[in-house]
């Protein structure tokens, strides 16, 4: 049953979202289930779970994705090393006897067994193999997981709201997208990023936000460009245009378009920008 009594996520202090986004992350906490984002570079994928995290007061647990992880680190680590030399030499204040002394939770065993319901993201999960992403996901849906060396079962005192990222470079296994409601975050449109930059920059010159935000569109229809300027790029540009002193946004209009290493920081991409300018 939905519980229609806890806070809803509508965006936050410097994080703008359309309504269909704002329903799907509600419905997810309401139904607790994983959310899973996909979306190109730079949509906000990962910086929605922090201002999910900001609007609501809980706190933010973050698992980085590798290729090579394993679902036991997300759990939790046995220092077997620092038992074993602690035993050696008996030098230690911890009791070498307690296992639990050498126990450590990792991300997912922090979100399980923290005292407030925390937001769990786990972001690029396309980075992990098959194994890892099913697993993760048993362990999600049953809220619990067994520490062999101490023959016990964590089982979580919150379910935390689930967000999961993926950057689609790899297929995610069908039993991992049945259990995840799941939207993609298009690329804002320019109306979008208008409110976006307000946000950013509530005192910016209007000449400046229109010739920047209608250049960068632009910029990004370029043929052959492999990696297209995303937003932060574009606040971050917008900074180093604000900061100039000698810079007139009408330049924009005439392709005088400085610092356009902030836009593409791929050789051949600046090349193609400066070529096709």
């Amino acid at each position: 049953m939905i519980d229609k009594t806890e806070k809803t996520f509508s965006g936050a202090t410097d994080y703008v979202l359309d309504d269909e986004l704002a329903k799907i992350v509600n419905i997810s906490m309401a139904l607790e289930m994983p959310l899973l984002l996909k979306g190109e570079p730079g949509t906000g994928k990962t910086m929605l779970a922090y201002a999910i995290a900001e609007t609501l007061g809980m706190p933010l647990i973050v698992l980085n994705v590798k290729s090579s992880i394993k679902l036991i680190e997300g759990l939790y680590q046995y220092d077997t090393l620092t038992r074993l030399n602690d035993s050696r030499f008996g030098d230690s204040i911890r009791d070498v006897s307690n296992i639990k002394d050498y126990l450590k939770m990792g991300k997912i065993g922090r979100a399980f067994t923290s005292e407030r319901r925390a937001v769990l993201l786990i972001d690029e999960i396309d980075k992990a193999d098959t194994d890892f992403q099913d697993d993760m996901l048993d362990v999600l849906d049953q809220m619990q997981f067994d520490i062999i060396e101490t023959d016990e079962t964590v089982t979580a005192r919150h379910r935390p709201v689930i967000i999961i990222t993926s950057n689609a470079k790899k297929d995610l296994s069908d039993p991992f997208l049945g259990r995840c409601n799941f939207h993609h975050i298009a690329f804002p449109d320019p109306q979008m990023m208008r409110r976006i930059i307000k946000v950013h920059f509530p005192d910016l010159a209007p000449t400046l936000e229109g010739n920047a935000i209608s250049t960068f569109y632009k910029l990004r229809e370029l043929d052959s460009i492999e990696k297209r300027p995303a937003t932060r790029e574009l606040i971050n540009w917008i900074r180093a245009l604000n900061a100039d002193p000698d810079f007139n946004p009408q330049q924009l209009t005439t392709g005088n378009i400085p610092f356009l290493g902030v836009l593409f920081k791929k050789s051949q991409d600046y090349h193609i920008a400066v070529k096709e300018l």
